[in-house]
């Protein structure tokens, strides 16, 4: 049999081709991402006319036409600085904002006391930015601070009534202050709490399974503001004449049920997604039920949710707003209630208020998702190792 001769020799010069385009610089990110089709120079021009029709007016308002100082509704009414728009209306009251700006933080909290409350934030950050930087040696240590110590240390110093303090009741606490206390207590029960029903809910045990899918069910069936509305008026009435609890107190039990319900969903989904042979492995090692959860199977779920888990966190700080309606005044409430001071009454003051709350919840919940991700790309770069 002849064999064919598969050898190939070009026996003319191939035709010269562009060189390639640049995919480095400015520019090149510019080609890639905005302009590498038709499709994408339309939406580019669309984006560009969006910015140019939204952005110079924003600013206009926000910075340019606003009034910054004051001391009433008048600064903002005359506008001392820059004079009124020449359409005829004024930008942002932020007089009203800096004015108001100490309620925002303590509400009515006495003003001689509201170093307590800075001596408590100052231990806030003290306690949890080692704790968020991985490379921060002792984290058992820490955590211990932060979630045990802590949170003892500052109901002594925010209540007050013992080591000579003077008892600062709840019903004075407001602002960005009650915002905190909400969201940070429910954080931290709502991890916990969501970890244990999650785990009775994939129980063998039908006692077991079935409170922990009762509790989930009828707290997720219902909104929040029906759970404060029990926690705050129905409890009461149910318990022995006499008998009475901190609306505070009340507000937070029922801030982190609700938290807890949601959180326990998440946390079972990522208990689904690990495979059985995990837990077969575990199971072949000798380890008990709490060993197993603990040490094999919760850390890989916990991993794969943290998405949902941040998602829920984010939740939860901003429904801390619906205590209004029981009574309780945080940060929007607070300043959604300065509304009515008739000194500050003008057009521009609720919006201005409005915009500085949204910034302010904007700015932790952006902090919060930013870590997340950081935590994510991380853990992502460990498990390529």
């Amino acid at each position: 049999m002849q064999e064919h001769d598969l050898n190939f020799v070009r026996v003319e010069m191939a035709i010269a081709e562009a060189p390639p385009r640049s995919g480095k610089g400015l520019i090149g990110w510019i080609r890639n991402n905005l302009f590498a089709s038709l499709g994408d120079t339309i939406l580019t021009l669309l984006g560009v006319a969006l910015v140019v029709l939204i952005v110079p007016p924003l600013a206009d308002w926000l910075f340019l036409h606003a009034q910054w100082t004051g001391t009433d509704r008048t600064f903002c009414a005359t506008k001392a600085q820059g004079g009124i728009h020449p359409d005829g209306w004024s930008g942002a009251c932020w007089a009203f904002v800096g004015q108001k700006f100490q309620q925002f933080l303590y509400g009515r909290y006495p003003i001689a006391e509201r170093w307590r409350v800075d001596l408590v934030g100052a231990l806030f950050l003290v306690l949890l930015v080692p704790l968020l930087i991985p490379r921060v040696p002792r984290k058992g240590l820490n955590a211990l601070l932060f979630f045990v110590a802590y949170p003892i240390v500052s109901f002594f110093l925010l209540l007050g009534g013992w080591f000579g303090l003077s008892h600062v009741e709840t019903p004075l606490w407001g602002g960005l202050m009650v915002t905190l206390v909400l969201s940070f207590v429910g954080i931290v029960a709502s991890f916990p709490m969501g970890v244990l029903l999650a785990l009775g809910r994939r129980s063998r045990l039908p006692i077991v399974k079935g409170v922990c899918v009762a509790f989930i069910e009828i707290v997720r069936g219902v909104p929040l503001v029906t759970v404060l509305f029990m926690a705050s008026v129905m409890l009461p009435l149910f318990l022995p004449p006499g008998t009475t609890f901190d609306k505070l107190l009340r507000a937070l039990v029922g801030v982190s049920i609700f938290a807890g319900a949601y959180m326990a969903e998440v946390i079972r989904g990522g208990l689904q997604a690990i495979p059985t042979g995990q837990y077969d492995g575990a199971d072949s090692l000798g380890l008990s039920y709490w060993q197993k959860m603990g040490l094999i199977v919760l850390p890989q779920a916990v991993k794969l949710v943290i998405p949902g888990i941040v998602n829920e966190f984010i939740g939860l700080f901003k429904d801390t707003t619906l205590v209004y309606i029981i009574g309780m005044f945080d940060l929007l409430g607070t300043v959604t209630q300065n509304f009515s001071d008739a000194n500050w009454a003008s057009p521009q003051t609720p919006l201005s208020g409005l915009v500085f709350a949204g910034f302010v919840y904007w700015c932790f919940c952006f902090a919060m998702s930013r870590y997340s991700q950081f935590i994510e790309r991380r853990l992502d770069r460990e498990r390529k190792r």
